[in-house]
This record gives structure tokens, sequence and C-alpha cells, in this order.
């Protein structure tokens, strides 16, 4: 996987953590702390599978959501995604990226 991919997918799963958050009734830090988690899971190979994740909580929470929509809506997330890390591509920022990467992997 490409540096450029993983950052893509790094904020993919951040807006989508963001997304979840909103369905699962979370605000503020809660939000902030589920969507940081999921960003994180991108790095770890045993929580990187985010439809499951999503699926788990969702369940959890009683909340109706299938499979198809978290797929759409993760597919429409990654082009935003995308289509943000082309329109910001730098040296500068693709050090910044890798830096982020770091970081939510330590936390």
């Amino acid at each position: 996987m490409s540096t450029e991919d993983l950052n893509t997918m790094i904020r993919r799963n951040m807006l989508l953590g963001m997304w979840a958050a909103k369905k699962l009734g979370l605000e503020g830090e809660s939000a902030d702390a589920y969507a940081d988690d999921l960003a994180r899971g991108t790095l770890d190979f045993e929580r990187s599978d985010v439809l499951s994740k999503l699926r788990k909580d969702f369940k959890a929470a009683g909340i109706e959501q299938s499979d198809e929509d978290i797929l759409q809506v993760m597919n429409e997330l990654w082009l935003r995604a995308a289509g943000q890390t082309q329109t910001s591509r730098t040296d500068s920022t693709d050090a910044a990226s890798i830096q982020l990467a770091r970081n939510l992997l330590l936390k």
C-alpha cells in the first residue's frame, strides 16, 4: 500500500468514525475518541476491519444500518478523503501525514 493510499484510508476512517459516532449518539470528545480509534485501527492489522467494527457497534446500540449503506458511506468518504489528499499534496504535507500516522499508532 502506498503512503498516499494509507493517508487516504486514515482520513477516510476518521471521517467514517465521525459519521458513525453521530449515528451512535456520541458528541464532542467521545465522538473524537471514537473517530481516532477507528483511524488508529487502520494501522493495526487486528483492528483494520472497520466494517465489522461498525456493524458490531451499531448492533450493540440497537441501530439498524445495512452493510450496503455502510459500504456506500465508506466509498463516498474514500472519494472525499482521496480528493482532500490530492488537493493538499505537497512534500511537507506528506511528511506531516506520515507523522500523523505514527502518532495515531502510538496513542
